[in-house]
């Protein structure tokens, strides 16, 4: 499954141009020309980012990037603001909500795919290009694809990451802390208990071929990924 990239943009023809080079990239684009359109499309499987313009009917996109990093379901989001604005002052304020980078109109397309491979790079640390496969269980971080047995496996974003970690980091032991520093970034403040939902979430994806069994417990330390 490719990665989606939720575009929210009023203007039709930038809107449908960043849609077109999304999906020359072999990135799977959704469209959203305002405030509110934008706030229904980011549903579960949420996009893997957010090109997101300034200017908008119904709310600026400050707003909209504030209220999705106040959420524990989406402050996981990278996002990427668009604007005509070139001010310092605009553009720190578009970081001091949350946004993961700035770009500023116009900008080509070359521009703005290196930009969101640099922002994915530093989002998700582990993220290799090999695909990786233990026991049947294979996970393809270029097609964001989980499979066990040749058989799809549907999971979230943070799932799919926190897989992607383990299966590269094998056989170690992991505190709640470590992996929330490795998975969800140290910059994000996130409960520990946070970890052993989206454990549990991972578990249950990997169940039906027995690959839970690999996510191990360690008894007051945390988890490690094992095959023994």
């Amino acid at each position: 499954m490719s990665r989606k990239i939720l575009i929210v943009e009023d203007e039709a023809p930038i809107r449908e141009m960043l849609s077109f080079v999304m999906e020359q990239h072999g990135y799977q684009a959704v469209e959203a020309n305002d405030y509110q359109v934008a706030l229904e499309k980011i549903v579960e499987p949420f996009p893997d980012m957010i090109l997101l313009d300034w200017m908008l009917p119904g709310g600026s996109g400050i707003q909209l990037a504030k209220k999705l990093k106040s959420d524990d379901f989406t402050r996981n989001i990278p996002i990427i603001m668009l604007t005509a604005r070139g001010e310092e002052e605009d553009k720190v304020r578009g970081l001091e909500v949350g946004a993961d980078d700035y770009i500023t109109k116009p900008f080509s397309p070359k521009e703005l795919m290196a930009r969101m491979r640099a922002v994915f790079r530093r989002v998700s640390p582990t993220a290799l290009d090999e695909p990786l496969e233990i026991e049947g269980l294979k996970l393809d971080p270029i097609s964001h694809r989980v499979t066990a047995y040749n058989d799809r496996v549907d999971m979230g974003p943070t799932e799919f990451k926190l897989l992607h970690f383990f299966m590269t980091h094998p056989e170690r032991v992991y505190s709640r802390e470590q992996l929330l520093d490795n998975v969800w970034g140290t910059n994000v403040y996130v409960e520990d208990r946070t970890v052993d939902v989206h454990i549990r979430r991972l578990r249950k994806a990997i169940e039906m071929h027995g690959h839970d069994r690999l996510v191990q417990t360690v008894r007051g330390v945390g988890y490690r990924f094992s095959s023994r």
